[in-house]
């Protein structure tokens, strides 16, 4: 699965003007252009952006999809309204989901099956392919007003190499003992853009995790030990409130 996160940067007092835009023409032309629409969210911390979230199964997938849309009446008749709301729209993550421990690996919350005769334990390190993490793309209708009350802390790392498997084994355990469980793993996808029409940030290594809370008073930053020194810059959190139409919720 190809994830892309997308964070608009916009012109000031218009992102109500562009997520009504969206909510109503662009969700569902997208889904039927072979995309699922994932999530959008208003930044709590910045008025004037818009990040949002959708998914490929591959990235042939994704290059048919975004020619099949792009090149389509839908996004014709709109794009002018859409693209007078902008200031950057290439602030583009291209992302698949993180390898997860294997059953049985001491860093999986799960016990799994165990062992055969023959077979010893999984090896601390053992991490197994992903399934996708937000799997739904059910939402409120077209013309959905009711904000979800919850909200979404999405955390962006950059990092080296071999930061999946620390984070696994070293920093979900802390997470999950204190209440902040991540639901959502994801790092750089490394291929070609398939569709160099919208570029993507190339040139960097980011691992990027989601935590949800309920309503935002009870949000919590949870502090990771042997995590500063992974890192090759500093860490970036957005706190991130759905749109009424939004399918993370």
């Amino acid at each position: 699965m190809i994830y892309e996160f997308r964070n608009y940067t916009l012109r000031p007092g218009r992102r109500d003007t562009l997520i009504e835009l969206f909510e109503r023409e662009f969700i569902e032309g997208q889904e039927a252009a072979g995309m699922g629409v994932v999530g959008q969210f208003r930044d709590l911390d910045d008025p004037n952006m818009y990040p949002w979230m959708r998914k490929f199964p591959d990235m042939e997938a994704r290059r048919a999809a975004l020619t099949a849309f792009y090149d389509g009446p839908i996004w014709k008749a709109n794009r002018d309204s859409a693209n007078a709301t902008m200031l950057d729209s290439d602030n583009v993550l291209l992302l698949r989901p993180a390898p997860v421990p294997s059953s049985g690996s001491s860093a999986d919350p799960s016990p799994g099956p165990a062992p055969g005769p023959s077979h010893g334990p999984a090896p601390r390190h053992a991490l197994r392919p992903a399934p996708d993490p937000f799997p739904g793309t059910a939402r409120p209708p077209v013309g959905a007003t009711v904000l979800p009350e919850s909200l979404y802390v999405a955390m962006i790392y950059h990092v080296g190499d071999e930061f999946a498997e620390f984070f696994a084994r070293e920093a979900v355990p802390v997470l999950k003992e204190a209440g902040v469980p991540p639901m959502a793993c994801f790092e750089t996808e490394p291929a070609e853009n398939t569709f160099p029409a919208l570029p993507v940030r190339t040139g960097e290594q980011v691992f990027i995790w989601f935590a949800r809370f309920d309503r935002p008073s009870e949000e919590r930053d949870v502090a990771l030990p042997g995590l500063e020194s992974r890192l090759t810059a500093p860490p970036q959190r957005l706190r991130l409130a759905p749109t009424a139409r939004s399918a993370l919720r």
